[in-house]
């Protein structure tokens, strides 16, 4: 492995170690409600966390993926609050910058879900595909 790769990963784990263990628990780059969290200590084993996922496709011509894993790459940004996980790939994050992770029930369904993204200009009403804001 070559010195900018060795760097690079190393860059990487920092980052993701500080935005994990921020002051505050919340990274202002992903937010993470405690419903979230809540959620997630009920449904995940031990030693995993929400991956996040954002694909082309849906509705909208974007959709968001969410799965419970076990493995983080290294091309992963890990954010935690309370000790529990949630991790994205970097190409991900460019879409999800600002937005809040959250867990919501109502009559129809409940999941996780993402709220409050400024990069989105609009969503389809599953909640799960959106478009992107265009400057």
């Amino acid at each position: 492995m070559n010195r900018s790769k060795i760097a690079m990963r190393n860059w990487r784990l920092l980052y993701a170690t500080r935005k994990c263990y921020a002051k505050d628990g919340v990274s202002t780059d992903l937010k993470i409600t405690d419903n979230c969290v809540n959620r997630l200590r009920e449904v995940a084993s031990t030693g995993e966390h929400l991956r996040i996922v954002v694909d082309g496709g849906g509705c909208s011509g974007f959709e968001y993926k969410m799965s419970l894993d076990s493995k983080i790459n290294d091309n992963d940004f890990v954010f935690c609050k309370d000790h529990i996980k949630v991790v994205v790939d970097e190409v991900s994050l460019q879409f999800l910058k600002g937005a809040t992770v959250d867990y919501l029930e109502d009559l129809m369904r409940s999941s996780f879900r993402i709220i409050d993204n400024p990069v989105a200009e609009k969503g389809c009403s599953c909640g799960s595909s959106f478009a992107i804001k265009m400057d």
